[in-house]
């Protein structure tokens, strides 16, 4: 029994500085309306990178659904609403079609292997550390500009492939 304890508080401290560096770089809680939106990023990008994705949860507080279903930057030439989905034995990225909705009382989490933001043709790298503006546009409580905080990506060894990009 000491030594399962002994190794789970290892682990949980050779773990916590992975965690903080996590969770180090997330943007300002915004609201609007009904909707918070929290817990954004944009992952950092090498040199000639052109694509980059960027994650944000959308918390509904109000009674009736609202519909993310547009995003712009002016460092990406263009900003696409991505979801991962299975091709002949494929993971892709692709467009989502309609946007995501954001239930009444309920919430879309925007994460990496899931729903996303997607920049696409950019225009500089994304570094680590800096920040970037994002505006998205919801079918009711309309646009809303974000800083979100730009930090490395945690490599999960899944290869991945985008439909259309260049």
């Amino acid at each position: 029994m000491k030594s399962l304890m002994k190794s789970a508080a290892l682990l949980l401290c050779l773990g916590a500085p992975a965690m903080a560096d996590d969770m180090m770089a997330m943007m300002q809680n915004t609201t609007v309306g009904p909707l918070t939106l929290s817990d954004g990023f944009a992952h950092a990008t090498l040199p000639n990178q052109p694509v980059a994705g960027g994650f944000l949860t959308i918390t509904n507080a109000g009674e009736a659904a609202d519909t993310l279903i547009a995003a712009q930057s002016d460092i990406a030439g263009v900003m696409q609403i991505h979801e991962m989905a299975m091709l002949d034995d494929t993971m892709v990225m692709r467009e989502l079609e309609g946007g995501v909705v954001i239930p009444a009382g309920g919430a879309a989490i925007l994460k990496p292997g899931s729903i996303h933001l997607m920049f696409m043709q950019l225009k500089e790298p994304l570094v680590d550390g800096e920040n970037v503006t994002v505006t998205v546009t919801f079918e009711q409580a309309g646009e809303v500009a974000l800083t979100l905080p730009v930090r490395k990506k945690m490599h999960d060894g899944h290869g991945m492939s985008h439909d259309g990009d260049s």
